[in-house]
């Protein structure tokens, strides 16, 4: 791979709005693939992967680069050069590469990869805490897995297409899809592309949606017909898979305490031809207790520490606070306690997260069950799903049913 100056000069400049500035990787890489319309797929894809890589590797490579935050374009240069070592990439003849030493930096590697924190680059307190809360054995398997970098998987909407026709319509664009076994929705990319701008995108036969995010509205047993509510909808990607489970017959009534997070669903919403979509914005607990006994099923796809995500989301690792993860844990049984209420005599719930820690997923419905509240309810069944087993994001869902009065 030759390096070509403009698109490094890229990657740095997001390297500085991510690290030194606090902003989203997603957010910053949106923004620098608008800046040379001239650049084709190839370009694209080497800014976009270069700045997640170096940001996922943060730690071991500054560990390398002998650098530390913050980081000045120099530094940055430092841990751009070990990121192009390591990938056995040459260097060119520019001054930022100057007294590169290029084993050393191999040798560095070799030595930090022997101690799990650098090789896979994350916090003294993040290790500690997954190795506490998994176990030394599953969680030295599991942050492995989270830095993969992660598959792209659509979930067909069956309210416009089928698995089959959407696989067909996709192939004759020349981007080849896999079925697979036991996600009833889920064609995964052969090779990653830019599948947005197709016209099956354009024409809602599909959503980007992770496997493991589609097993949780199956989970929730909806019918065509019922009143379920997603209570924290955001965006809306269950939502439009809970619709169209539905057949567009019943309610889902889409709440969030974020207006443009609804407005973006309505928009999803009308490219998919959901049409018994209904956002509320929760303003207030009156908009909760209107809704008291008088749901066929609720999902909570609760706000959690995304620990199960970090494929796709590297900076969390770095954003992510301890004080964070506490303090998510009481909002999320708060969350539990009110919005159950929402659910009719023999209706289910579904409690999820994007997590794979313990202490935010089973810990909290046992803490639910033996509240106040949560004797009315029983653990129907609950579902862990761990990356280096599944291959997909990290989820844990559990199935609650309203005792019937």
């Amino acid at each position: 791979m030759r390096l070509h100056r403009n698109l490094c000069f890229a990657v740095i400049d997001g390297l500085t709005l991510i690290f030194n500035e606090g902003n989203y990787a997603d957010k910053v890489i949106q923004q620098l693939l608008k800046r040379d319309n001239r650049w084709g797929s190839r370009d694209r894809a080497f800014v976009a992967e270069t700045t997640y890589d170096i940001v996922r590797w943060k730690r071991l490579y500054a560990e390398i680069a002998e650098v530390k935050e913050p980081f000045d374009r120099d530094n940055l240069w430092r841990m751009f050069a070990v990121w192009a070592v390591l990938k056995g990439i040459k260097l060119p003849d520019w001054k930022y590469f100057e007294n590169t030493p290029a084993r050393k930096i191999k040798g560095r590697f070799d030595e930090l990869s022997k101690i799990r924190k650098f090789k896979e680059s994350i916090p003294d307190w993040m290790d500690a805490l997954g190795e506490k809360e998994l176990g030394k054995g599953a969680w030295t398997k599991e942050i492995a897995a989270l830095n993969e970098q992660a598959d792209v998987i659509l979930r067909v909407n069956t309210l416009k297409t089928t698995k089959e026709k959407l696989h067909a319509e996709l192939y004759d664009l020349n981007i080849e899809t896999d079925f697979l076994p036991n996600y009833p929705s889920a064609l995964k990319l052969k090779e990653r592309a830019n599948v947005f701008t197709t016209e099956a995108f354009k024409n809602g036969h599909f959503e980007v949606q992770d496997a493991s995010s589609q097993l949780v509205a199956e989970f929730l047993n909806v019918k065509p017909g019922m009143r379920v509510v997603d209570t924290c909808a955001g965006a809306g990607g269950k939502t439009l898979h809970i619709a169209s489970l539905m057949e567009n017959k019943g309610q889902v009534i889409a709440m969030d305490i974020y207006a443009n997070k609804l407005n973006e669903l309505k928009r999803r919403a009308k490219r998919n031809g959901a049409h018994n979509i209904e956002p509320r914005l929760i303003e207030s607990t009156k908009t909760i207790k209107k809704l008291y006994n008088k749901a066929d099923r609720v999902l909570i796809d609760a706000p959690c520490s995304g620990l199960g995500v970090l494929r796709r989301n590297p900076d969390a690792k770095w954003k992510l606070q301890p004080d964070f993860i506490e303090n998510i844990k009481r909002t999320q049984q708060d969350i539990l306690q009110q919005y159950s209420r929402m659910l009719k005599a023999g209706g289910q719930l579904v409690y999820a997260t994007c997590s794979i820690l313990p202490s935010e997923n089973q810990e909290q419905v046992k803490t639910f069950l033996s509240s106040e509240t949560g004797k009315d309810f029983t653990l129907v069944k609950d579902k862990k799903v761990l990356a280096h087993q599944s291959g997909f994001d990290g989820f844990y869902m559990a199935l609650l049913e309203k005792n019937k009065a």
